[in-house]
């Protein structure tokens, strides 16, 4: 009877079993590292804020997902970005945003036409890396200009996304509205979990191609003749946006997520150094998206409208300080200068009127 049921049963090869071993092993060990981080670290860290300042809405699970992928898209947003607005492409993430969008509409449409099981996400950070490695080899061998090779990419990519969903008769439509728009209630385990792996390999990435990424940016001739390979780290670069367009697509939307990989960048502006500038750049950009979650929370309204407002905000309240200090100094510096030229003259009539009473005391001596 085993003999038989042995021979009915297919026989598994070793190495398949060993196979799936492995990946229900790293499957298992990828979920107690995120319950470690998003359960007790990150929630317990909200939980005992919630506690401390009576804020109910911080020890919510659902709004504990929401925060830490507002905290992940405000880091690698202006990490990223700082590069792409030195390097005056900071259009690249408005078309690899449009490349995500037809991403996610592939997906979608495979799911609905084709009867597959395909994350969009998954397809979107596909189809955009794919898109940032066209538009560099545009500008490097088409010689096509920098902007022109972008209006390419753009305009064929939210082709392609129009296209793939009349194709599906509008049925996935709905279903691409919340990556258009963005929306809280798509940011679930899984994605925060896509999310925190996305921070670590942008953040890994930047830090081990720092000193020659800056190379690139502000010398990319000098570079070129000291021997970096331009080309990788363009393309690293052009990657690593296309990485983070797609993890900020899920709040920002489509639509706005370009903003922070710009807005943050420009408010920073004034803050001389490089290193500070990212720091303060990332600074800005924690500001702007956990402000926006909790407005867009409190007042239920969009998400990603309501950071890039709130980003936005800052940016005006950082350069009118600034101009309003430029113009304090100046006037401090012009009013120094009109004392000095002040006491020059009266120096100058002082010296005069001492000249003038020693030449009449010289006269009445006479």
């Amino acid at each position: 009877m085993t003999g038989a049921t042995d021979a009915i049963l297919p026989t598994v090869p070793t190495g398949a079993t060993d196979a799936l071993g492995a990946v229900v092993l790293l499957a298992g060990v990828g979920e107690r590292a995120l319950s470690a981080v998003l359960d007790d670290l990150w929630g317990g860290l909200l939980d005992l804020l919630a506690g401390a300042t009576g804020i109910e809405v911080l020890a919510s699970p659902f709004m504990q997902r929401a925060y830490l992928a507002a905290v992940c898209v405000a880091v690698v947003g202006p990490l990223v970005g700082s590069f792409l607005v030195h390097r005056e492409m900071a259009m690249i993430g408005d078309t690899l945003a449009h490349a995500a969008f037809a991403g996610v509409a592939a997906g979608l449409f495979a799911n609905a036409v084709l009867a597959v099981t395909v994350p969009p996400l998954l397809t979107a950070l596909v189809v955009a890396a794919l898109a940032a490695l066209v538009v560099q080899a545009l500008v490097d061998y088409a010689g096509a200009y920098r902007d022109t090779s972008l209006a390419i990419v753009l305009t064929g990519s939210f082709a392609v996304g129009s296209v793939l969903i009349t194709a599906a008769d509008g049925g996935i439509a709905v279903g691409i509205n919340a990556y258009l728009f963005g929306s809280l209630a798509t940011v679930s385990r899984a994605n925060a979990g896509i999310l925190l792996a996305m921070t670590a390999v942008v953040g890994l990435a930047v830090g081990a191609a720092y000193r020659p990424l800056v190379y690139v940016t502000f010398d990319e001739v000098g570079a070129r003749a000291a021997g970096v390979d331009v080309t990788r780290y363009n393309r690293l670069l052009a990657v690593l946006t296309a990485v983070v367009v797609v993890g900020a697509m899920q709040i920002m939307g489509v639509i706005l997520v370009a903003a922070m990989l710009v807005i943050p960048v420009a408010t920073a502006a004034p803050v001389t150094g490089f290193r500070r500038a990212i720091a303060a750049s990332v600074a800005a950009g924690l500001v702007a998206t956990v402000a926006g979650v909790s407005l867009s929370y409190w007042y239920d309204v969009a998400a990603g409208g309501t950071i890039v407002l709130v980003a936005i905000a800052g940016y005006v309240a950082v350069t009118a300080a600034t101009r309003l200090r430029a113009r304090i100094a100046a006037n401090r510096r012009e009013r120094n200068a009109r004392g000095d030229s002040d006491a020059t003259d009266a120096d100058a009539d002082s010296g005069a009127e001492s000249g003038a009473v020693t030449a009449d005391g010289g006269d009445r001596a006479g």
